[in-house]
């Protein structure tokens, strides 16, 4: 009895063990399996992105910057304490001791600026565009980064395509390189058809390792992207459906120069530019300055009076106004250095909306061209399947050559090559269409 209750125990210790061995290379495995959609991969992307993170930075610097130039408004506090050792102490017969021999002396001050020229107001001004600016980086990162993983998406998407297809190439082939030897082998066939054959799969073999290495590399991209391991196992839905874009180019236009951060960000440039002018103007005006002093005196270290020291604490408070108005056209140049920094700004901005519309015009077109491709090649896949299949049978009838079936598998693989490379170039236009346009964000899996 005992020695069962021993067996069961030991029984039972075993499977906890094997579950504790099992359950994680099942965690393991399913870990490896996880698909990814356009909506998950372009969540991670952002997550992970590192240029992201740096406009983070950017914007936690600016708001750091601003608040930094906000305390120049308020009045500064300071102290000093100092010591001081005569070589003998200095006394009259009539007042006793004027100057002691140790003097300690405790000085509080503080400084509050009154008017600096509007220097203060325009440097925080700039601080908060600054700011501003920051964070429209970082918008405009988001959607760098969103266009990026719709790039990625659909460029490994194609590339598995293209493999298969080669895949599938080598396949066919190769059956029928094994038909045309069976006919040499018998003398139906001269030895010509098998050489034929026996070179084409050769040739499709070699398509087929530089798709699958065209794969592997799309799929490293892709980790890097999302930021993990570069030989991580990778799947995707697949997105085959597509939806054509309707709207004019004129309303693209209209949407970029609504929408595109980047013109938002060249016009807070621009009000930069035009406070850093007022800056520069500042020494054409005086600046005033307001200055409060405590101080205590005394003979021993807490300065508190002492022999010699007829009033241990005193303060004063001095208003200061100052003027440099002449310095040999030193504020006068600057300023029109200033000027010429406003000009460039203003260029910018111009150069900007330009190269905005030209990305839109490309987009477009690139867009609307693999529209027309997909339209064009996708009724001829099923006719490039069935004349492969024709040729194949024709062959075994001993109606066609060798060389009237590889022609035709060759079509059928460069049928398949184009509507597959159309597809997706259409939904890569298109999410970099709607990039351009500001709205790269509505573009998940290339629909509306």
């Amino acid at each position: 009895m005992y020695f069962n209750d021993f067996c069961h125990k030991c029984l039972l210790v075993f499977v906890i063990i094997g579950c504790f061995l099992v359950f994680p290379c099942l965690a393991e495995d399913n870990e490896a399996k996880e698909v990814f959609t356009i909506e998950q991969t372009i969540k991670q992307a952002i997550k992970a992105n590192l240029g992201l993170k740096s406009s983070r930075e950017d914007v936690t610097a600016a708001a750091s910057a601003r608040l930094k130039q906000r305390s120049n408004f308020l009045p500064t506090l300071g102290a000093t304490y100092k010591y001081r050792r005569n070589y003998e102490e200095e006394a009259t017969v009539a007042n006793g001791v004027t100057d002691p021999k140790n003097k300690y002396t405790f000085t509080g001050t503080f400084t509050q600026p009154v008017f600096k020229g509007f220097s203060l107001v325009n440097k925080y001004k700039v601080a908060a565009i600054d700011l501003a600016v920051a964070r429209l980086n970082e918008k405009t990162a988001v959607q760098a980064v969103v266009f990026e993983a719709n790039k990625v998406y659909f460029t490994l998407l194609k590339a598995q395509k293209l493999a298969a297809i080669a895949r599938e190439a080598v396949t066919q082939i190769s059956a029928h390189k094994d038909v045309a030897k069976d006919f040499y082998e018998v003398g139906m066939t001269p030895l010509n058809d098998l050489l034929k054959a026996q070179v084409e799969l050769a040739n499709a073999r070699q398509d087929f390792i530089v798709a699958q290495n065209n794969m592997e590399t799309a799929k490293s991209k892709f980790n890097i992207l999302l930021r993990r391991q570069i030989n991580a196992p990778v799947e995707l839905t697949d997105i085959v459906d597509y939806y054509f874009f309707e709207k004019k180019i004129d309303f693209c236009f209209d949407m970029a120069e609504k929408n595109r951060l980047e013109i938002n960000a060249a016009e807070l440039q621009v009000e930069i530019a035009q406070k850093e002018l007022e800056i520069g103007k500042t020494d054409y005006y005086p600046s005033i300055t307001l200055e409060g002093n405590y101080y205590k005196i005394g003979t021993d270290f807490d300065a508190d009076g002492g022999e010699g020291i007829s009033d241990p604490e005193s303060w004063d408070i001095t208003a200061t106004a100052s003027w440099n108005f002449w310095e040999w056209g030193k504020t006068r140049y600057g300023v029109k250095e200033k000027l010429s920094a406003l000009a460039q700004s203003r260029y910018q901005l111009a150069e900007i909306i330009d190269n905005i519309h030209l990305e839109v015009k490309q987009a477009y077109l690139n867009t609307k061209e693999s529209e027309q491709n997909i339209m064009a090649v996708k009724q001829a896949i099923e006719q490039a399947r069935e004349n492969f299949r024709i040729s194949e049978e024709r062959y075994k009838e001993q109606m066609d050559t060798s060389t009237d079936v590889l022609d035709a598998q060759t079509l059928l693989s460069r049928t398949m090559t184009n509507y597959y490379n159309a597809l997706y170039d259409f939904k890569i236009s298109k999410a970099y269409l709607y990039w351009a346009m500001g709205r790269a964000q509505e573009v998940e899996a290339g629909l509306e």
